[in-house]
């Protein structure tokens, strides 16, 4: 399985973005798939997850402003960010999970300042 994000960028607080991941490959295997953002010294930490069946599961830090969603048609996830933070900029990583393997994309950074 291989992941694309795209939608990263430069946003003002109280700004959206939407971030979108392309997977390929042996998508029929995926099961969840998620976003996780991470920081220069602290640990990769978990922003959203979405299952097969559409379950979600969200970050106490990005209930009511985050939202994640997937087209399995287009094998892509999404994650619609409202009313942003600066406490929000990180890399933006897609992750997806299969019954074996847990899959990477390479990052996406999103920066939220005045």
């Amino acid at each position: 399985v291989q992941l694309v994000e795209s939608g990263g960028g430069l946003v003002q607080p109280g700004g959206s973005l939407r971030l979108s991941c392309l997977a390929s490959g042996s998508t029929i295997s995926i099961r969840t798939m998620g976003w996780y953002r991470q920081v220069p010294g602290k640990q990769r930490e978990l922003v959203a997850t979405i299952t097969s069946s559409d379950n979600t599961n969200y970050a106490d830090s990005v209930k009511g402003r985050f939202t994640i969603s997937r087209d399995n048609a287009k094998n892509t996830v999404y994650l619609q960010m409202n009313s942003l933070k600066p406490e929000d900029t990180a890399v933006y990583y897609c992750t997806a999970r299969t019954w074996v393997s847990t899959y990477w994309g390479q990052g996406t950074q999103v920066t939220v300042s005045s």
